[in-house]
């Protein structure tokens, strides 16, 4: 019998979209390594009243005060649906999002969402109902909901989100993701400036049409970062770490980024992208302690105040192998 005991917490951790050479279909999963939650966290407990949402943390006040229009809630009527159509018992459960990434920061914000909830509805069945869906069912769910923040259906913030480590995501509806070997020994500096843009705005400045050079050198970067992931040779899959189709048209919606590029770049980083649409940046560093030097440069060059307040961060990172986690009680 239930009991208001019953209650799980998952952490779904921050993603590079795109990593530069792969428009929609590359991601990333990434986490500080000081240990910093950088992410969002929902909490699954039994209710003995109806279905609820609660939603806290730093950027709660950038949601909807609607839990109506909060994509959580829409994550629990999709699980909800999921269950009834799999003949399954749909309890009364509250909802806690611990809002902890902030919105249009082009580290996959809507997907830690996303996944955190789906992923601890999963759980809290799994752990308390005796069931739960494959991971390739919550796959389908968590894009079917990025879907409808975004408008399109693409995978590259909440495939690395949910499973970790580098994924490609494959023309095959039946495996969708596939890991890539990726670079653990590299350290990524992210720097979110502060201010906010949307993925819609960021969509928008881009080409109805590419030449064909560009789409030539397109596939041929994404091509060789591939192959030299498989081969670990890193050198190789940094320098070819370029953006054609999204960052040339991107920059002028990011205040500060080629000037922060162009230095992080002459003083030896092996590459500098956009995260996503942006406004985030990511530097990929040889070494902590360069990482830790890019770190600083960034918090005084790259952050900016919006109303007389600064938002922003920077956070030095390496990989997150493990994607969406359970998180141990308090």
């Amino acid at each position: 019998m239930a009991n208001n005991k019953q209650k799980v917490s998952v952490f779904a951790p921050a993603s590079i979209g795109n990593v530069s050479v792969g428009f929609d279909v590359l991601g990333m999963a990434v986490k500080p390594v000081d240990g910093t939650l950088l992410g969002d966290v929902v909490d699954v407990e039994y209710s003995d009243n109806s279905s609820d949402l609660i939603v806290i943390g730093q950027f709660a006040d950038k949601l909807p005060s609607n839990k109506e229009d909060n994509i959580v809630w829409s994550c629990l009527l999709l699980f909800n649906q999921a269950l009834a159509q799999a003949n399954q018992e749909v309890v009364d459960v509250s909802l806690t999002l611990d809002k902890k990434m902030p919105v249009g920061s082009g580290l996959g914000s809507s997907a830690c969402s996303v996944v955190a909830a789906l992923a601890a509805l999963n759980l809290y069945y799994q752990t308390f109902q005796q069931f739960s869906f494959s991971k390739q069912e919550m796959l389908e769910m968590m894009g079917q909901m990025e879907a409808q923040i975004s408008g399109s259906l693409h995978y590259d913030n909440v495939a690395p989100c949910y499973y970790g480590g580098l994924q490609l995501m494959v023309p095959d509806e039946k495996v969708i993701s596939r890991t890539l070997p990726s670079f653990n020994d590299c350290f990524y500096v992210m720097a979110y400036p502060g201010i906010e843009v949307s993925t819609k705005a960021a969509r928008e400045v881009l080409p109805a049409q590419y030449s064909r050079a560009d789409v030539i050198r397109h596939g041929q970067n994404l091509a060789t970062f591939v192959d030299a992931c498989h081969r670990q040779d890193k050198q190789q899959a940094f320098s070819v770490l370029t953006d054609v189709v999204a960052e040339p048209y991107r920059t002028s919606l990011l205040p500060k980024y080629q000037q922060a590029h162009d230095y992080l770049m002459a003083q030896g980083a092996l590459a500098v992208g956009i995260s996503g649409s942006g406004p985030t940046l990511f530097s990929v560093c040889q070494s902590e302690q360069q990482a830790k030097e890019f770190a600083q440069w960034l918090e005084s060059h790259y952050l900016q105040e919006v109303n007389g307040q600064s938002f922003g961060f920077v956070h030095v990172c390496q990989v997150d192998e493990n994607g969406a986690a359970e998180l141990a009680a308090k």
